[in-house]
């Protein structure tokens, strides 16, 4: 109600869960606004997914759940921005409008040394490895001795550290850091 008060131009589209807005929603966004609590996949580790479909679109994580330890795993996960919804209607609305216009806000979060807000598990790196050799996730998991579900929430979490949308890219730009050799 208040986005649609306030920017009545905006076309607002809903989904309850990340499953109903990546079957639903329309190809073409300016912004998506992304709760933390979601039933199913939680809005922090759907952002990879979202990214995935949309990768020119930012995500902002609008939350009630604003410690500083969630608000800086949400922008490590690819979250352009997080927004409190303690925040009022106008800061809210005045945010995304800086985003819809091409301006990123950078948050108190974000000017953190980002060494030390964004890094690979080992487990990832030997995942990021593998996949740098061109396996499948399923090789990978025999490889590892992972089941084929961990090794996906591993490839998801490098394809958000990477901020790329495939594994070709991740493969690409992992060589291109100097990550992998």
């Amino acid at each position: 109600m208040v986005l649609n008060a306030s920017m009545p131009e905006a076309e607002v589209f809903e989904a309850g869960t990340l499953d109903e807005a990546i079957q639903n929603a329309p190809d073409m966004l300016d912004v998506m606004l992304l709760d933390i609590k979601m039933p199913g996949l939680n809005g922090v580790e759907g952002i990879a997914l979202l990214k995935r479909r949309w990768p020119q679109v930012p995500v902002l994580m609008l939350s009630s759940l604003d410690e500083p330890e969630t608000v800086r795993h949400a922008l490590a996960r690819g979250a352009a921005a997080f927004i409190s919804k303690a925040d009022t209607a106008d800061k809210i609305v005045a945010l995304i409008k800086l985003v819809v216009h091409g301006e990123l806000p950078i948050s108190d979060a974000q000017t953190e040394n980002e060494d030390t807000l964004l890094h690979l598990t080992p487990r990832q790196c030997e995942v990021l490895g593998l996949l740098c050799q061109g396996l499948s996730n399923k090789l990978i998991a025999r490889q590892l001795a992972l089941s084929e579900n961990t090794v996906r929430g591993h490839v998801q979490s490098i394809l958000a550290f990477l901020h790329v949308s495939s594994r070709s890219e991740a493969a690409f730009t992992a060589r291109q850091r100097g990550l992998v050799s």
